[in-house]
C-alpha cells in the first residue's frame, strides 16, 4: 500500500527528474575550448564525455600498441582505490613506498641480480623516463672517468641501432650527446657486435641494446655485443657499459626464454629498463629502471628532498605521479607469480606464431619475423605480389581499420626505408578466436582489392610512432 505524497512538504530537488538527453545542457551548445560559465549535473557531464569517447577505437582491436589494454576487474578496483595517492609522497604513503621497494626487489631477482651486488632501482612514469635515467647515469659515470684521467669530456657519444625507440633520440638531443646509429642493412634491422665495434671509442658513454625491437619484434644480441666489448677492453683498455632497453622483453624473456642471457648475468650490463605497462601487464603508465649495483648510480644524480615532513631520496625526471600503477604491478606479481606470467606470455606467443603462419599462407605476404622472440611480428608484400597488384600495405591498413583493426604499416629503419611492412603486437586479451576474425577480414580485404582493377594504391600512410 502506498500513500499520496504531500508535495508542499518536499524539497524542489526531490520533485524533479533531470532527463539525461533532454536536459537543458544537452539541448544547448557546450563550449569545447573554454571553461563553461555555469556548472552542470555530474551525470550530464559524464554522458557528454562518455558519448564523445565512443568515437575512439576499440583498444582490444589495437594491434599497433604495446601498451596493456586489459586487466582483471580486481586490479582495476585496486587501482581506483589508489587514484588519490601520489607516488612521490613516500612519507605520506609509506606502504605504497614499501610496495614499490618490493617490486624493485622482485624485478632484480627476475633479472638475475648477483647475490654479491646491491641492485638499486625505482619506478618511473614509463620506460621512456626509465631509459633516460639509465642514460644520464652512464653519462655522469663516463664524465667522472674522463675527469679522473685528465681528458676532455665535451664530446660524449652513445651507440645504438637505428631501430631504437624515439626516447633515445630525445635523450641524445636533450643531454647533448652524439647519437651513433648502427644502420639497417639487407635483412638485418638491429645492431650486432661487428657494427657496434666500428662506432665505439673512448668518448662512448655506453651501448644501448634492445630486448624486443618495436620494428620487427626481435631481440638484439646482447651477449654477443657484451663479448665483443670485453675483447675491445682487453685490446684498448676502454671499458664501455651496456644499458639494456627491455621495454618489452624484460617481462617476456625471463618467463618463456629463461636460458637466454641478456640481463645482469652479463657483467657488462650495468642497467636495465622495462615497461610495466607493456608486457608487465599493467595499465599505463609505469616503468622500471634498475642498476646492477648502486655504484653505477652516481650520488650526484640523487636528490634528498625535504617534503611533507620527511626526507625523500629521489632520482627522476618527473616528480608527482600516480601510485596506483605501482600497486597494480605488485598485484600482478602476487596474483600471477612466475607460473601465471609464463602462461600468459606463452599464450601470447602461441597466438603470434599461429597468426603469423596463417598470414604467410594468405598469398601476397612474406614474413619478416614470426613472433618467436617477443610476440610481435611483421610482414611485407611479396615482390611478385607488389608488381601484380595496385594496393599497398598502407591500403591494407586502411581497409582493416574499417573493421576496427589497427594494424600499422610503416617503413623500416634508416637505410632500409624502401621496405614497407605491417606489424602485429599480440597482448593478453587477443585470443585465437580474435586472430581468426582478423584473418577473415584480411581475406575479405584481399578479395576486395583484387576486384578493383582501377584501384590506385597509397605510397604513404598515417604517421606512426614506434
Amino acid at each position: 500500500m502506498h500513500e499520496k505524497i504531500k508535495l508542499k512538504d518536499q524539497s524542489p530537488a526531490d520533485l524533479e527528474l533531470t532527463p539525461t538527453y533532454a536536459a537543458r545542457q544537452m539541448m544547448e551548445g557546450v563550449p569545447k575550448y573554454a571553461i563553461p560559465e555555469q556548472s552542470m549535473e555530474p551525470n550530464i557531464a559524464y554522458n557528454l564525455i562518455h558519448d564523445e569517447l565512443i568515437l575512439d577505437g576499440n583498444s582490444r582491436q589495437n594491434l599497433a600498441t604495446f601498451v596493456t589494454t586489459w586487466m582483471e576487474p580486481e586490479a582495476a578496483k585496486l587501482m581506483s582505490e589508489c587514484f588519490d595517492k601520489n607516488m612521490i609522497d613516500k612519507d605520506e604513503y609509506p606502504q605504497t613506498a614499501e610496495i614499490e621497494n618490493r617490486c624493485v626487489n622482485m624485478i632484480a631477482d627476475l633479472w638475475n641480480s648477483p647475490e654479491h651486488e646491491t641492485a638499486t632501482g625505482t619506478s618511473t612514469i614509463g620506460s621512456s623516463e626509465a631509459a633516460m635515467l639509465g642514460g644520464m647515469a652512464m653519462k655522469w659515470n663516463w664524465r667522472e672517468k674522463m675527469k679522473q684521467a685528465g681528458k676532455p669530456a665535451d664530446k660524449p657519444n652513445i651507440v645504438m641501432g637505428a631501430n631504437t625507440q624515439v626516447c633515445w633520440h630525445k635523450f641524445c638531443k636533450y643531454w647533448e650527446i652524439e647519437a651513433r646509429e648502427v644502420k639497417a642493412e639487407g635483412n638485418r634491422f638491429t645492431l650486432n657486435a661487428e657494427e657496434t665495434l666500428k662506432l665505439v671509442d673512448e668518448n662512448t658513454i655506453g651501448v644501448i641494446a634492445i630486448m624486443g625491437s618495436t620494428f620487427d619484434g626481435t631481440y638484439e644480441p646482447v651477449k654477443e655485443v657484451a663479448a665483443a666489448l670485453d675483447q675491445y677492453q682487453k685490446k684498448t683498455g676502454i671499458d664501455i657499459p651496456i644499458h639494456v632497453d627491455a621495454a618489452s622483453g624484460g617481462f617476456i624473456a625471463p618467463f618463456i626464454q629463461p636460458e637466454l642471457e641478456w640481463d645482469f648475468r652479463l657483467p657488462r650490463v650495468v642497467s636495465i629498463n622495462a615497461s610495466g605497462h607493456k608486457y608487465g601487464l599493467v595499465y599505463p603508465g609505469v616503468g622500471w629502471i634498475l642498476w646492477r649495483d648502486k655504484v653505477y648510480l652516481p650520488d650526484d644524480l640523487v636528490f634528498h628532498v625535504s617534503y611533507l615532513g620527511g626526507d625523500m631520496v629521489d632520482f627522476s625526471i618527473n616528480f608527482s605521479r600516480p601510485g596506483n600503477q605501482v600497486v597494480a604491478q605488485y598485484y600482478n606479481f602476487l596474483r600471477l607469480g612466475r607460473e601465471g606470467y609464463r602462461r600468459i606470455q606463452q599464450a601470447c606467443q602461441d597466438v603470434a606464431l599461429y597468426l603469423s603462419g596463417e598470414i604467410a599462407k594468405l598469398g601476397p605476404f612474406e614474413l619478416i619475423t614470426n613472433g618467436s622472440d617477443i610476440p610481435v611480428f611483421c610482414w611485407k608484400l611479396k615482390e611478385e605480389a607488389a608488381a601484380a597488384t595496385r594496393y599497398t600495405l598502407f591500403d591494407m591498413a586502411d581497409k582493416l581499420r574499417e573493421r576496427g583493426w589497427l594494424v600499422p604499416a610503416y617503413p623500416m629503419p634508416p637505410n632500409r626505408q624502401d621496405l614497407v611492412v605491417q606489424r602485429i603486437v599480440v597482448k593478453e586479451g587477443f585470443s585465437r578466436d580474435m586472430a581468426d576474425m582478423l584473418l577473415n577480414d584480411m581475406r575479405r580485404a584481399i578479395e576486395w582489392f583484387e576486384s578493383q582493377p582501377d584501384f590506385v594504391g597509397k605510397k604513404e600512410g598515417a604517421h606512426f610512432h614506434h
